[in-house]
This record gives structure tokens, sequence and C-alpha cells, in this order.
């Protein structure tokens, strides 16, 4: 009878510690699913939208730096979602419709000077885009450029840019302050390094008016899936023995 006896227990308690330990795992169990459902962060979808309000914000012309990770990503959102319907590089100071940033100075980049808001008869709007160029070789070079670019002074060390993929044409407007003033080349991609534009388009020589006259780059067949260098034109000493002062409006990818 002792023995049963001590039997009986032995099996109440294991009934006992079997309960204990179902407990426990259910409480476990409860403790990670409430984990999983209360602390994690949850992916918030961009819709078209949103994505577009996005870019607007944290792009302007007079942008001087910008981390747009975000924004280039909320760019492709809707290139994507809503096919291509133009994209602007400059229209007017502070539209909210500007991307790309005059960041990219190169050659001697002492002698050139970009006023984003210059009221000097613009092609539309209010203001247009006026640089000037001297012939001072100040670092030696005896040309000079500028890249409008995505984030400012992206040279390819960091992702940025955009998806302009449907585009067939990138088209803008220019004069000269007196006529004669000749750009080397109008470009848009080629910029190089870990993240390289996808593609590079350009026209030149382009001997200026002093009337605003409309350019257009053929964008057919070009690869547009990873844009960063935006827009981009160059000239030289040479070519411009006393300098050139000249004015740039509505530039837009169409």
């Amino acid at each position: 009878p002792q023995i049963e006896k001590g039997k009986g227990k032995e099996i109440e308690m294991k009934k006992s510690l079997s309960l204990t330990l179902l407990a426990a795992a259910g409480l476990i169990v409860f403790s990670i699913a409430s984990c999983g459902g209360s602390s994690q962060p949850q992916a918030k979808s961009i819709v078209p939208e949103d994505a577009e309000k996005v870019a607007k914000a944290n792009y302007s012309y007079d942008e001087e730096d910008a981390d747009t990770t975000a924004s280039s990503s909320a760019a492709k959102t809707v290139t994507a979602a809503k096919g291509f319907k133009g994209f602007n590089v400059y229209t007017d100071l502070r539209s909210p419709d500007n991307h790309y940033i005059a960041s990219g100075y190169m050659g001697d980049y002492s002698d050139v000077k970009i006023d984003g808001a210059c009221f000097d008869n613009p092609h539309s709007g209010t203001t247009c885009i006026k640089v000037t160029y001297s012939n001072a070789t100040s670092q030696g070079a005896r040309w000079a450029g500028m890249y409008w670019q995505s984030p400012a002074n992206n040279w390819g060390d960091k992702k940025g840019g955009f998806d302009l993929t449907g585009a067939t044409k990138l088209t803008f407007w220019a004069r000269g302050a007196n006529g004669g003033e000749r750009i080397e080349e109008f470009k848009i991609g080629g910029i190089t390094g870990l993240y390289p534009d996808s593609d590079i388009a350009g026209i030149g020589p382009v001997l200026l008016t002093a009337d605003w006259q409309k350019y257009e780059i053929d964008l057919n067949g070009k690869d547009l899936s990873y844009i960063s260098g935006g827009f981009c034109w160059g000239t030289n000493v040479d070519v411009n023995p006393d300098g050139a002062t000249f004015y740039l409006d509505d530039i837009k990818y169409e």
C-alpha cells in the first residue's frame, strides 16, 4: 500500500509538472506573439500621391544639400506607378517641381557663378538661371562646367538619382547675354563612380543667340533607370576668350 501510495504521489507530481510546463509554454508563446505585434516596426507603403509630396518637399533648386535617398525612391515610385508625365529640373525659383541641384562645379570652378533667381527677362515665370563664366582660368584647367546633381555634390559615391524611364527627350531654353556665346556641350547622365548613371546623352557645340531658343537632347533608346546627373553644360576659354554670360530656363524631361 505504501508503494502504491508513493506511485500515486509521483503521478500527481508529473501531472502538476506537465501542467506547469504547458502553462509556461503558453505564456512564452503569448509573450512572443505580443512582442511581434506591438514592438516590431511596421513598414509603411508610399502610395504615389504621398511619394510625390515627399519628392516635392525635399527638392528645390537652391537647396544646398540633402539626404535624398527617400526622395529618390519616392520619385521612382511615382514614375513606376503613374507612368512618365514629365519631370522638371528647373522651372522657377523655389518651385516645388524642381529636381536636381546645381552643385557639380568642374574645371576652373572659381570662374563659374550661378544665379538661380535671375529676374532678367526669363523665358517664363518670374525667374531664370544666369550663368557667368569668366576667362580667368583660376584653376589652370582652361575649361569649366556645371552638373545639376541628385543629391548635391554626388559624383557617384552615394545613392541618389531618379528613374526617368519613359522620357524621350530633355528640353531646355537658353540665350546668351550678347549672342555668340559657345557652349561646347549640354548633356544628361555620364556620372561614374560606385553608383554610376545608367546612360549619357548630349548635344553640342551650341552657339547661343541673344533671344531665347529651345534646345532638345534626344533620349530615345537610352537607359534612364538611374540618372543622378540630371543636366550639365561645359565650355572653355578657347571658344569664349572674353568669357560668357548666358541664361537657362524651363529645363524638363518629357
